[in-house]
């Protein structure tokens, strides 16, 4: 049995969820969001009392058989019907900072334009769904309601120039720890 599959996903009050047979729909303050459940693993959206006598709304996953594959799919399915809630109730958001001297960038309407230290700008197009806001030169915040979008756009940017082991100049996530290496001696 799965610890993660077991636990039911709660929907907070101010979201909208609507199973159809195999696809949910969340739908929030923020935006709304579509999933197609894998056909091994089967869907219920009931309501719960609790101990004040309200009522809320839980989404129950469970494996339509025990073969190897249901049982490894369910929790995952489990954990993306979670994050299709959080998304659209409180959205996502990954920080990244430039260091390093001269590289910086900055937001020219929805295309980031970044100085990385080549010979020409590197710019990046936002893809649609994801907000990209800059504090200052070398703050970037990627946000949005799709935890997997998010997290692409976060990578895409940082793969243009990742930290360097020796002085650690490029684009590094804001609570990434980079392993410093020691120069060459003489």
């Amino acid at each position: 049995m799965s610890r993660i599959g077991n636990k039911p996903v709660t929907i907070p009050a101010g979201v909208e969820f609507s199973v159809n047979g195999q696809d949910v729909k969340a739908k929030g303050k923020l935006g709304e969001l579509e999933l197609q459940i894998h056909d091994e693993v089967s869907v219920k959206l009931e309501e719960v009392a609790n101990d004040e006598g309200q009522t809320s709304k839980i989404v129950v996953l469970a494996p339509k058989s025990e073969s190897r594959f249901a049982r490894q799919i369910w929790p995952t399915m489990r954990t993306l019907v979670n994050n299709i809630v959080i998304g659209v109730s409180e959205g996502y958001s990954k920080k990244l900072e430039i260091k390093g001297v001269g590289l910086r960038g900055n937001l020219q309407g929805n295309t980031l334009v970044m100085s990385l230290g080549f010979s020409h700008e590197v710019r990046y197009d936002v893809p649609q769904g994801v907000k990209v806001t800059m504090d200052g030169q070398t703050n970037i915040e990627v946000s949005g309601i799709d935890k997997q979008q998010v997290g692409q756009v976060a990578a895409k940017i940082r793969g243009f120039k990742p930290p360097e082991p020796y002085k650690g100049k490029g684009i590094r996530y804001a609570d990434e720890y980079v392993v410093r290496k020691e120069g060459k001696k003489k």
